[in-house]
């Protein structure tokens, strides 16, 4: 009866195991979305930056040449948000921002 219980618990220990490692990046990764978006993008930090980019880039989208409001991320620094280089960064209209995401999300998630 010992052996069964033992046997029973290491299964589900080799079954569950790998479905909990899933939850444990897709919660940290969830956790870190929302500290960039909710903290790190709002930040004084950030608006110094983003005003830096846009004003090397002369107020310009570095796409299509159209007035630039936004400022894209090239590369992400996954472990240290907000540590990105400034090179990482380009300036860019709304519209070039839109299709710069589309692309990466149909690029990754399809």
């Amino acid at each position: 009866m010992e052996s069964l219980i033992i046997l029973l618990i290491a299964f589900l220990v080799l079954v569950l195991s790998p479905n909990r490692r899933i939850l444990d990046v897709q919660g940290k990764r969830k956790k870190r979305r929302d500290y960039y978006r909710n903290n790190y993008l709002k930040s004084e930090e950030w608006q110094r930056k983003r005003y830096v980019v846009l004003k090397r880039d002369n107020w310009t989208c570095v796409s299509c040449g159209m007035p630039a409001t936004e400022v894209h991320h090239k590369r992400y620094a996954r472990i240290n948000i907000g540590k990105e280089p400034i090179d990482w960064l380009e300036s860019l209209c709304k519209e070039c921002h839109m299709k710069k995401h589309a692309t990466f999300n149909s690029k990754y998630f399809n």
